[in-house]
Parts: C-alpha cells; structure tokens; sequence
C-alpha cells in the first residue's frame, strides 16, 4: 500500500520543476524570487539561471537549485550609465551560454523534468531559445499592467508622432492613451533611441508568442488594463499579486536585496507619532545632481515633517554619500531626520509612525505602498515609472505629483499637502479602500488566489508539451 501512494506521489510530481531566469537588476530579481517562493510553496521544484553579474546568494536560497551562466559584460556596459544599451546586450550576448545551460539542465535524468520556463519579459531572446529546445516560456512581467499597455502601442504611438518625443509636445494629451501627457510616456534617455524602441517591441512580440503571462498586480486595482491587454495580445494572463503579501518573509537572509538593510531605521521610526514621518526612497537606480539633492534636504527640513531618507550610495552625482549637505544639517533638526544608506522598505512602509511615502514609483515601491495603505508623492525618473506616477496621482487618485521641478518650496508644500492637509486626507481614505482591496485579492476567493490556482493548473497543462520531446 506504502509502495503505492508513493508511486503515485511521484507521478504526481513529475514534471512539476520551473526554471526561473530573472533580469539582473534588483526591481527584477525581487518579484522573480518573490515568485520563486510562492510556485515552490505550491509544490514545484524551483533552478535559477542567473547571470554572474548582480547575481544573488544562492546560500540565502537552500531550498532552490542555482545555475550561473557568464555573460562576459564589457565593465563600461553594466547598466550605470546607459540602462538600454545594457538590456540590449544582455539580449545580444546571453543567447548562446543560456540556450547550453537549459540544453544541459534538460538532459539531466537525475532531477525532475522541467515543467516550463518562466523568464523576465525583458529577457525577450529566451523565447527563441524555448522554441528550438521545445520547452513552453512563460513571461513574468515585473512592472504594471497599465505601463505595458502603453509599451504595446509604441507602434501606434510613433505612427502618430508622439515618439520620439519632441520638447514642444510634452504637456499634449495623448488621446489615445488617456489621462496620458507626452512626459508621462515611458522613455529614458539613451545614446540610441532605437534601441529602445526594439528593446519595448521585442519584449511585447515575445510576450506574445509565449505560453502565458503572470503579472504581479491585482484585478481589483488594473482590470480595465488587464482586460484590453489580454484582447490584444492573445495569451493566458494570470495576474497573482501583490507577490510579496503572498507569503511571509520570516528572517533577513531570506531577502534578495543587493544592498544591506540598515535596521537603525526601524529603532528611529518607534519614537515617532503615528503617520507623522514621510518616507522618502527613490529605488536602486536613480540618481540626481548636487544641486537636486540639497534642494530635497531644504524642502524636508522646512515641512517639519519627520523624515526617514534613503540615501543608496551613488544617488548623487559626484559624491560617495551625503557630503553635499552642510555641516550639522541633521543635528539642528532636532531628531526629526534620520538617514540611511538602504532601508528594509516593506517593513519601514508597514510601521505604524509612517504616514507618507515619496518615491520614484517603482512598480514594486508603488504596489508595496499600497499594500500598506500609505499615500505617495510621486517623483518618476525613468521608463515606466512615469506611467505609474499618473496613475497613482490622476486614475487611482492616492498620491500627488511634484510636476514643477525639485525645488525646496515646492517640495515643502506638497510634503505638507500629503501629511497634514485636508487634499491628504482624503488621499488618505482612497488609498485604505485600495489596500482593502489588496488584501481581500489574496484570500480564499479573491481574485489572485483563484489566479494562482489557475496558473499552477496551466503550468501542470505544459508538462504534456515538453514530455514528447525530452
């Protein structure tokens, strides 16, 4: 009887392995391994391909197999300085050293066979990749559904002279894409315009000819996005987040992060009032200029706001931290600023004394703080952050946008708007109906679970295409 159930078990598990790819940027390999966990907790065995740059530690990671493939990045294309240029290589170059390791990990009769492949949807080369070793790709895209519907109608978008853009058209509305401007498309500056445009159009292309795409984000809060991405392109969608609710994060080491979390900050945050502290963190990418910089330390200083700052080494152009700022600028404070090199955001963002959030409006900063229930001011550098930027401030109406410039009046003034004014509670009141939502999306009925549910069914539904191959 013990004989059969276990043959039986292990026919149930058969073919139940993933093979994870992340983008190497840390916005990436958070939601990646984010997802990691939630398919492995649902029974699937988890490798990981990585990259030998920005590449995690596997030792974090005891309960997944890793495998490291070597790109060869030349040192002056590490993604510091031309962002597009860097995912282009990556796309050029990791082809042939991806396409051998997956060759090898499928030819490994002592592991599970492999279900699927699920990699980043900027990873836009890996399909062809699945397609000559007949294994199904699945796509996880990181960002917003709301900014990918704009990145598939680039087409569209150059056809009707909106890109590339010129200074002339930047308050335009864009008709087709409303409440969208001109400065809210979602560009970055590039030594070569077209290779974004590729980069944008090849990820759509591929995501389209995948297997499937699992979308960190929720009915409730992008259905109308969801909806007329899915008519147009054609594919399962299987929109399962907020990712990190999904599961609890129980230690430190657990965490994927890059840069090391400095804990002083939440020793700070129990000494203050409850939602009197704005949390100000602009992501892993960003930089700004001497002169931006001390124009943020002025405007935070003069809203006498507590104030929790991340200041990630290299943020400023020129400067290693934070010598820019005057001699004794935090001292004569009084307490009421506290600065760190990189904070734990999700455990910062879930403390009672924060009451406001100014960030870049990375996807997974803007959906923690959601989460969390804590409105934003909103600050995009780049991409698609400036699409998420307008929807947190113009459809979704829970934060509010610095439009004019970093300048210390105008961030006094609108820091204050969020945190003490009548225009903030309201903010307020919206974004705690949305994290209502965001919590209700993960329980037994919601709408992610039941998303999951029917994920883990369709990848099992895969298996029967890569066992008459393998």
């Amino acid at each position: 009887m013990d004989r059969q159930i276990n043959s039986v078990e292990m026919e149930q598990r058969k073919g139940r392995r993933l093979v994870l790819f992340p983008l190497p940027l840390q916005g990436h390999i958070n939601p990646m391994f984010d997802l990691a966990n939630i398919l492995h907790s649902r029974g699937f065995s988890i490798t990981i391909i990585q990259t030998t740059f920005n590449s995690p530690n596997p030792s974090n990671y005891p309960h997944f197999t890793f495998r490291i493939i070597s790109e060869d990045l030349p040192e002056n294309n590490r993604c510091t300085k031309d962002l597009i240029a860097f995912v282009s290589m990556l796309n050029a170059i990791c082809g042939l050293p991806f396409r051998d390791c997956l060759a090898d990990l499928l030819s490994d009769t002592s592991e599970e066979p492999i279900a699927c492949l699920i990699s980043d949807a900027i990873l836009y080369f890996t399909q062809d990749v699945a397609n000559e070793l007949k294994v199904p790709r699945m796509v996880l895209r990181t960002g917003a559904a709301s900014s990918f519907c704009v990145f598939s109608s680039f087409p569209l978008l150059r056809e009707k002279g909106y890109l590339p853009i010129q200074d002339s058209q930047l308050e335009e509305q864009i008709v087709e894409l409303p409440p969208l401007r001109v400065k809210d498309l979602p560009v970055i500056h590039t030594n070569d315009p077209e290779d974004l445009y590729n980069v944008v159009v090849g990820m759509v292309e591929q995501s389209k000819a995948s297997n499937g795409m699992i979308w960190n984000t929720f009915e409730e809060l992008e259905g109308t996005s969801l909806a007329t991405l899915h008519q147009k392109l054609g594919v399962p969608f299987f929109p399962i987040g907020p990712f990190h609710k999904c599961f609890a994060v129980t230690s430190s080491t657990t965490s994927s992060s890059l840069l090391t979390h400095d804990q002083s900050c939440i020793s700070w945050l129990d000494k203050q009032d409850p939602k009197s502290v704005i949390y100000v963190s602009f992501g892993s990418l960003a930089s700004i200029s001497e002169t931006q910089f001390l124009e943020i330390a002025w405007g935070l200083a003069n809203s006498n706001q507590p104030f929790l700052w991340v200041v990630r080494p290299g943020l400023v152009h020129g400067s290693n931290w934070v010598e820019p700022l005057p001699n004794g600028f935090l001292e004569t404070l009084g307490g009421k600023g506290h600065i760190v090199k990189w904070a734990p955001q999700q455990q910062v963002l879930a403390h009672p004394s924060v009451g406001g959030f100014w960030t870049h409006n990375g996807w997974n900063s803007t959906l923690e703080s959601i989460c969390e229930g804590v409105p934003m001011v909103c600050m995009p550098c780049f991409t698609d952050q400036k699409v998420n930027a307008r929807y947190v401030s113009e459809v979704w109406g829970i934060g509010l946008q610095l439009e004019k410039g970093l300048e210390r009046g105008e961030i006094e003034k609108t820091v204050k708007r969020l945190m003490v004014d009548k225009d903030g509670e309201n903010i307020r009141e919206r974004m705690l109906n949305l994290k209502e939502k965001s919590n209700l999306c993960l329980s037994e009925s919601g709408s992610s679970k039941q998303a999951l549910d029917s994920l883990v069914y369709h990848i099992l539904s895969l298996e029967s295409l890569t066992f008459h191959t393998h």
